[in-house]
Formats: structure tokens, C-alpha cells, sequence
């Protein structure tokens, strides 16, 4: 511990002076228009008092919402010549994940999203006993990155994460509605070219920042990405969100559209989605695809992501698939699907394919993936086949 010095009068009275000095300055700058706070390196008193997130190397300051979050962020833009961040707070989605600020998952322990940093914006940070934490955090930080008027970045993180604003001025909104925070990141939704831009535009960063909003307002703007009058791109992305983080009401979408989409791509994207949907009727959407869907490309894909789910009723929904399917594209993606399963159930399968099926095609697709699994009963296998 360092030792405590006494403060000579003189000195008390002229930090009291400074003191005075500064709050003076800062009426000043209230009075002409926005005040800026100075640079810290830490601000845990700062953030506790404004409630807002850990922040680093930043201009903090704190603004109130007014009549509407819309308004008050147009207000701020017009004026934000200068790059700056503004951010606010929201209820996250359950789930068992956390999210940093390049959209990439955690397990609840985010570290550092360093905003001005690119392409490398987290500091991950790991359990001592290699474990993942079940329970992250469940409030939201919604992040917009301010230059020349308009907004250049959205990005999200959970809200355990220290966020290293790099220099910049960073505004702390407060009072924020979730459904008026998902209405204006419907805007940039709506206004962005997916097809392009994929997953580094502003698009992508505002859905991602809706889908994981705990509110139904969410649900609703997610649905109104996937009608059939929206380009592909955006079907595929918003799909995805359904599938990850909307829990029943995002399986009802994906079943819906599942159903009618009218592009094979958009609902080869919706077979893919279920597969990282938790809930319990994911899978029988899944095998209906891959029986009913009138593309083989569809069927195909549902066959796969089938396989990673694994489980019996996958187990029967594949062979049947291997017996029953008109296409033989069909049949030996779903021969590749048994080689994705775990080694007990797919590599007696494989075997059973490979010796009994009609197609030849099939047989060697079969005898192809035995080879690639490099498991005992497939050596002793070629070894009967060679020996006859």
C-alpha cells in the first residue's frame, strides 16, 4: 500500500480553485451547445454514475432521450461532423451466449471490444476451469459509429464487455425504448444492399442488433424481412437470426417460409437455420423439407444439416431418403449425410449401402466416404470385398 502524504492548505486550496474553474468551463460549454467530457483511460466512477458500460479511452458523455429515440438521434447526427460513437442499453434475448462487438459469440466473458481497432474488435477472455457460462449477461449495448452525418458502423456487445472507444467521443443515451431502438435499426435494415455487402455492412450489424433484442417488437421486424417482396440476401440473414435467437416465434417464421419461399436458395437457407433453432419442432420441419421440398437442391441441403443434428429420427429421414428418392444427386448427398454422423450409427449404414443398394452411383458414393473414415469395421470391410 503507498503511504498517504498530507496536502499542504496551499495545495487543497488550489485543487478546490481548479475544481471551481472546471465546472465553470463546463456551464460554458452546456450554454454554447454540447459540452465534451475529457479523455479517461478508465471510467468505473463515470459509468457507475450514468449508468452506462465499461468504457475506455473515451470522451464520455450522457444524454437523455426526449420525445422519441428517432428524433434525438437524428439531432445527434446532424451535428457529428467528427467520428464519435453513440450507444445505448437494451434487454438481450435469452440464450446461452454472449455476443462481442464484430458479432462474434462468446461464452459470457467478452473482454475488450476495441471499436476503432478493425477486423480484430474483441479481446477474448476464457474460464479457468474451461467451462462455458450458461447464464451471460442480459442487457444488450447497441452501437452506432457517427461520421460526416451519418451513421458509418452498428455494431453490439453484451453488456459485461469493456468497450476501448479509441480517443473518440462516445454519447450514453438513456431512457431508450426497445421497440423505438428496433424501428430505427429497422431503417438501416431496410435501406442496405445484402447482396453486396454481406456481412461486414451496416445492414448486417443493425439485424444482428435487432435479433437479439428482448422484445416482440423484434419478432415483428424480423417477419417483415422475409416476405417475398424482400431481396434474397436479406431473406437468407434474417432467416438465419430466426433460427439462432427467436426461440417459437422464429420457428413459426421458418416454417412458414419453409413452405412458401419461392426461391430454392432462401429455403435451402431455412433448412440451415433450423438446424441452430433449439426448439423441439425444428427437426420435423427439417425431415418434412427433406422428404416434400420439390427441389432436390432443398432436399439435399435438409439431408445434411439433418446430420448434424443426428438423433434416430434423422437416422431414418437419411436412408429413407438413400432408398426412396427419385434424384440421384439426392441419394448420394444423402449417402454424404450418413458420413456425418456419429461413427456408431453412420459407418454401419455406409457398410449397409455400399453392399446392398441398386444404384451404382450410390454404392461407390458410399464406399467413397467409408474410405474417408478411416474406422476399423471400413478396413475390414474392403478387406471381405477384396478377398471374394
Amino acid at each position: 500500500m503507498q503511504e498517504k502524504h498530507p496536502i499542504p492548505a496551499l495545495q487543497r486550496a488550489l485543487g478546490l480553485a481548479m475544481i471551481v474553474a472546471g465546472i465553470s468551463c463546463a456551464a460554458v460549454q452546456l450554454a454554447n451547445g454540447r459540452a465534451r467530457a475529457p479523455l479517461v483511460q478508465t471510467t468505473a466512477v463515470a459509468s457507475q454514475a450514468v449508468d452506462a458500460p465499461h468504457i475506455e479511452n473515451a470522451r464520455l458523455e450522457t444524454r437523455s432521450v426526449g420525445a422519441s429515440l428517432d428524433a434525438t438521434f437524428r439531432e445527434i447526427a446532424a451535428t457529428a461532423e467528427k467520428p464519435e460513437w453513440v450507444g445505448y442499453r437494451v434487454d438481450e434475448v435469452a440464450g446461452e451466449h454472449g455476443v462481442c462487438c464484430n458479432n462474434n459469440w462468446n461464452d459470457g466473458d467478452c473482454g475488450t471490444c476495441r471499436l476503432e481497432k478493425e477486423n480484430s474488435g474483441t479481446t477474448r477472455t476464457t474460464h479457468a476451469d474451461g467451462n462455458l457460462k450458461l447464464e451471460g449477461s442480459r442487457q444488450l449495448i447497441v452501437l452506432y459509429r457517427l461520421e460526416a452525418k451519418q451513421v458509418a458502423k452498428i455494431r453490439v456487445a453484451s453488456d459485461n464487455c469493456t468497450l476501448d472507444v479509441g480517443g473518440l467521443p462516445f454519447l450514453w443515451l438513456t431512457g431508450v425504448r426497445p421497440s423505438e431502438s428496433v424501428a430505427l435499426l429497422a431503417t438501416y435494415v431496410r435501406n442496405s444492399d445484402f447482396e453486396d455487402r454481406g456481412d461486414r455492412g451496416i445492414g448486417n450489424g443493425a439485424l444482428t442488433a435487432i435479433a437479439l433484442h428482448a422484445d416482440a417488437s423484434a419478432d415483428r421486424a424480423l417477419e417483415s424481412f422475409v416476405t417475398a417482396d424482400q431481396r434474397e440476401g436479406l431473406r437468407r440473414q434474417a432467416a438465419f437470426w430466426m433460427g439462432a435467437a427467436r426461440g417459437k416465434a422464429g420457428l413459426l417464421a421458418l416454417q412458414h417460409m419453409a413452405k412458401t419461399d419461392p426461391s430454392s436458395d432462401v429455403r435451402a437457407h431455412v433448412a440451415f437455420a433450423l438446424s441452430v433453432s433449439h426448439e423441439s419442432g425444428a427437426l420435423d420441419e427439417m425431415i418434412r423439407m427433406a422428404h416434400d421440398d420439390a427441389s432436390s437442391h432443398v432436399r439435399g441441403q435438409a439431408l445434411f444439416w439433418l446430420a448434424q443434428k443426428a438423433g434416430k429420427k434423422a437416422v431414418g429421414t437419411i436412408t429413407g431418403a438413400i432408398e426412396n428418392d427419385p434424384d440421384t444427386d439426392v441419394k448420394k448427398k444423402a449417402v454424404f449425410a450418413l458420413s456425418q454422423l456419429p461413427k456408431d450409427e453412420g459407418v454401419p449404414k455406409l457398410i449397409e449401402v455400399a453392399q446392398t443398394n441398386r444404384n451404382p452411383a450410390v454404392r461407390k458414393q458410399a464406399m467413397f466416404w467409408l474410405g474417408q473414415s478411416n474406422d476399423p469395421r471400413a478396413l475390414q470391410f474392403f478387406e471381405k470385398m477384396l478377398t471374394q
